[in-house]
C-alpha cells in the first residue's frame, strides 16, 4: 500500500487544479457523516487536544476516514500543530489503497476551499492580502488566495515577529510587495482580503477597522468558545461557510453571536454546496463585506486524497 508522504503530496497536488475539484465535489452526492470531536487533557501543556474522526465515501468508488490530533502547544516542540494519517480504500471491497500524511492533506484542501470560497465572494480585482497567522498553513493559504484573485501586495501579522519574517522571506519574488505588519488593528483596512488562521480565542478581525468592499476569511478557532472575529464583523458581512450542517454548531465564529442574537440562522446565507451549486449568489456588488468562516469538511480530504493518486498514475 502506497504511503504519500508531505513531499509526494506536494509534487502531484497544485491549487487549480485541487479548487477545480472541489469545485466539482461540491456539487456531488457523497455519504458523510458527522465527525467525531473529542477533546481531551493534555497536562504537559495543562490545556487540552482535539481527536477528530473525519469518514467519507463516494458511493461505488472511493471511501476514506482521516485520524488526526490537534496539539495548539506543538510549535514550543518545533512540530506543527495538526498530526495525523488519511486512510483510502476502495468503497466496495474495502481494500486498502493509499495513507497519506495528513497535515500536508489538511494544509493543501483546507486553503483550497478558502479560495474556493473567495473565488465566489472576493472582488475580482482583490489585490492585497493580510495573512493573520504563521503557522504551518499560512503559506498555503497565501498561495491558495493567489491562484484566484491577482494578488499584489502581502501583509503578514504574527504574535511572533521573528516567524512572520520567516514567512515574508519565503514568498520573496511572489509579490510586488511584502511587509511585516506590527499594528494589526491599523492594517485590517488596507487589505482586499482577510485570511486569518490561528487558536486565538479572542477576536483579532474587529468590524470598527474594516471597509467596504473587503473578503475576510476565517480559518482557525475551530473551538465553539474561541473566535477570531468579534460581533462587529459578523453584524457588518454577509456570512457564508463550508458546511451550513456543521460550521453554526462548531465554529466560535458563529455559536457566539448566535447564542447573543447579535446574529440569526437567517443570516448565514449558504455553504459551498450551494455556491457551487448555483443556489445562491456570491458578492453581488463592490461594497458589500463577505465572510467566509470554515471548520473542515471530510468531503475535502477525500477529494484531495482521490486527486493525487489519480495525478499519481496518470
Amino acid at each position: 500500500m502506497r504511503f504519500y508522504t508531505s513531499e509526494d503530496i506536494h509534487i502531484l497536488l497544485s491549487n487549480p487544479a485541487l479548487i477545480n475539484a472541489l469545485r466539482t465535489g461540491f456539487t456531488k452526492d457523497y455519504t458523510i457523516p458527522a465527525r467525531m470531536h473529542l477533546d481531551y487533557d493534555n497536562p504537559e501543556d495543562e490545556n487540552q487536544n482535539t481527536l477528530l474522526l473525519m469518514p467519507a465515501v463516494s458511493c461505488g468508488d472511493v471511501a476514506g476516514v482521516k485520524i488526526v490530533n490537534v496539539s495548539t502547544e506543538n510549535s514550543k516542540r518545533n512540530l506543527t500543530s495538526i498530526q495525523g494519517i488519511y486512510y483510502l480504500l476502495d468503497a466496495i471491497t474495502g481494500e486498502p489503497k493509499a495513507l497519506f500524511d495528513a497535515k500536508s492533506l489538511t494544509n493543501w484542501r483546507t486553503a483550497a476551499a478558502s479560495a474556493l470560497a473567495a473565488d465566489y465572494l472576493a472582488a475580482k480585482n482583490a489585490s492585497s492580502l493580510l495573512m493573520i497567522g504563521t503557522g504551518s498553513l499560512a503559506p498555503f493559504l497565501i498561495d491558495a488566495h493567489s491562484a484566484v484573485r491577482p494578488i499584489k501586495e502581502l501583509h503578514i501579522y504574527g504574535r511572533n515577529r521573528e516567524k512572520a519574517e520567516a514567512l515574508a522571506k519565503s514568498k520573496a519574488g511572489q509579490f510586488k510587495k511584502i511587509e511585516v505588519v506590527d499594528d494589526l488593528n491599523s492594517s485590517l483596512s488596507k487589505a482586499d482580503i482577510i485570511s486569518s488562521a490561528t487558536f486565538s480565542e479572542t477576536p483579532l478581525v474587529k468590524g470598527e477597522y474594516l471597509r467596504s468592499g473587503q473578503h475576510i476569511d476565517l480559518v482557525g478557532a475551530f473551538k465553539p468558545t474561541s473566535r477570531e472575529s468579534d460581533d462587529d464583523v459578523m453584524r457588518r458581512s454577509k456570512i457564508y461557510v463550508d458546511t451550513l450542517e456543521m460550521a453554526p454548531k462548531e465554529a466560535g465564529d458563529l455559536v457566539i453571536p448566535l447564542a447573543s442574537a447579535v446574529i440569526s440562522s437567517k443570516d448565514i446565507r449558504g455553504d459551498l454546496f450551494d455556491l457551487c451549486a448555483g443556489k445562491v449568489s456570491g458578492r453581488k456588488n463592490n461594497d458589500e463585506i463577505t465572510v467566509f468562516k470554515s471548520v473542515g469538511h471530510a468531503l475535502e480530504d477525500l477529494v484531495a486524497a482521490q486527486l493525487v493518486v489519480n495525478n499519481d498514475q496518470a
